[in-house]
């Protein structure tokens, strides 16, 4: 069987050579130094795909930030930013079933018994604050034992032993609930840790789906073709054929072991983890891997990967239920805690229903700011201007309280519950204020001016702005 280069991360890196890919040519430290130039990009308005051919010490190229950008997502699924979440819902829905190889680059080394070092895998520490070197980009599979879906999930990951990975289930999602049938069933849970596959491979196990939905299915649907997978040694299961590393092991219920702190999505390092092990048997790995890593922290990177399946997944409900909404976007600076929603308001209370209809369905959203259909949502300063102009909140804002949040919330309570805040800063009825206006003719007589008195200039790329 061939082996389709549409789903290689290598062919996807060796393709992709434009503007937007910054090579560091000189020698990088593995300690906090990837993270820092990430940070530094974003700091100069850009959100290049990074790739460092010289880490010390990793003995491998590492590629990091290639989700930062969402005009790049968007390529990868043949359109840009404005059609993201149509495209991705489109192909989301064509769910394929996975195709079986026999042999594939990833099963190109095995090592076992002995040799099934985490030695072999390459990592980086991201924080000062880490714990130590962390995995940000390992994708947890694992197959139901009896015959159901199998789940793909991210978890965070340090070594904890030369053969024991460390590790947080703290979304408590379907990893957890099969961990749970195999703690009733007295036995461990065989998993395998995918690191390094392809982007739209690693968008698909960030879909938010039930139980009933494999996520390897929702891979083959947004490369238009089944995914690739071979059966790992010991255990059979599959996983891409093409990843670069593979550790394949137990997830036994009765082991923990120091996990954290972590630095988190919300800008703080978090200490709250489930103290899972990943036990060893084997490491596979191609014979010529690249570590690709997912920059940690509140980055661009790591908020797209989570947000943009949640994103389109909450814009088709919206869009469906409430035909009048006419943009959604959950802005980087709400770290997955804020939402803003544009809509054609057509009578009283309609914003208040969309807000409330958000804020019962996505679990990490604390505020959620409704607007009109003219304030542009990608830009917090437009939303905050409508904020401003039009919201009094003795009237405008409604709270709800003691729901279930994300855990990583560090202003959540000690249970993980949160208050969950609307904010309708639509004009609404009766509004009274006429919007200032420049002519057409005034814009086009000042671009031509400006045109003439200003230099050349070259200005940052700032395709992964909010």
């Amino acid at each position: 069987m061939t082996l389709s280069p549409r789903q290689d991360l290598h062919a996807f890196l060796d393709a992709h050579d434009g503007d937007d890919v910054l090579v560091v040519d000189a020698e990088v430290s593995a300690e906090e130094e990837v993270t820092a130039l990430a940070f530094g990009l974003a700091a100069r308005g850009r959100h290049d795909l990074l790739r460092c051919p010289r880490v010390a010490g990793l003995g491998v190229e590492l590629v990091t930030n290639v989700f930062a950008s969402r005009a790049r997502v968007a390529g990868l699924l043949g359109t840009d930013p404005a059609g993201l979440h149509a495209a991705y819902q489109e192909r989301f829905r064509d769910r394929r079933p996975m195709q079986v190889l026999a042999a594939g680059p990833a099963l190109d080394e095995v090592l076992a018994g002995d040799r099934a070092d985490l030695a072999a895998v390459p990592m980086i520490r991201h924080f000062a604050s880490d714990l130590g070197r962390y995995l940000t980009s390992g994708i947890v599979v694992a197959e139901d034992p009896d015959g159901g879906a199998g789940n793909m999930s991210y978890h965070r990951a340090t070594p904890h032993s030369p053969r024991e990975l460390a590790l947080s289930l703290h979304s408590r999602g379907d990893l957890w609930r099969l961990l749970g049938r195999a703690r009733e069933r007295g036995r461990p849970l065989p998993v395998a840790m995918v690191v390094g596959g392809h982007p739209l491979f690693m968008l698909a196990a960030s879909a938010r789906v039930g139980a009933d939905v494999d996520e390897r299915e929702i891979a083959g649907g947004l490369f238009g073709e089944p995914l690739q997978v071979v059966r790992t040694p010991r255990h059979g299961i599959r996983v891409p054929a093409t990843a670069d590393y593979v550790i394949e092991g137990v997830i036994d219920p009765g082991d923990h072991a120091p996990e954290g702190p972590f630095g988190e999505f919300s800008g703080y390092s978090s200490h709250r983890s489930t103290n899972n092990v990943l036990r060893v048997e084997t490491v596979c790995r191609r014979r010529d891997p690249v570590l690709l890593d997912v920059v940690a922290g509140n980055s661009a990177e790591h908020l797209n990967l989570a947000r943009i399946p949640r994103e389109s997944e909450m814009a088709e409900q919206l869009t469906t239920r409430f035909p009048d909404v006419t943009a959604l976007h959950y802005p980087n600076s709400g770290t997955h805690f804020h939402a803003y929603v544009a809509l054609r308001q057509r009578r009283p209370g309609q914003a208040r229903q969309v807000m409330l209809g958000l804020l019962g369905w996505d679990p990490y959203l604390k505020t959620v700011v409704a607007v009109d259909d003219d304030v542009n949502v990608t830009d917090d300063a437009a939303v905050l201007w409508a904020l401003a102009a039009h919201l009094q909140p003795h009237r405008d804002v409604f709270v709800v309280d003691g729901l279930p949040g994300s855990p990583l919330d560090p202003s959540s309570g000690g249970d993980g519950t949160t208050s969950r805040m609307a904010l309708d800063a639509t004009r609404g009825p009766g509004f009274d204020g006429e919007p200032i206006e420049l002519s057409p003719a005034a814009r086009d007589r000042a671009a031509r001016l400006l045109d003439r008195a200003l230099p050349a200039r070259t200005f940052p790329d700032t395709a992964g702005k909010d």
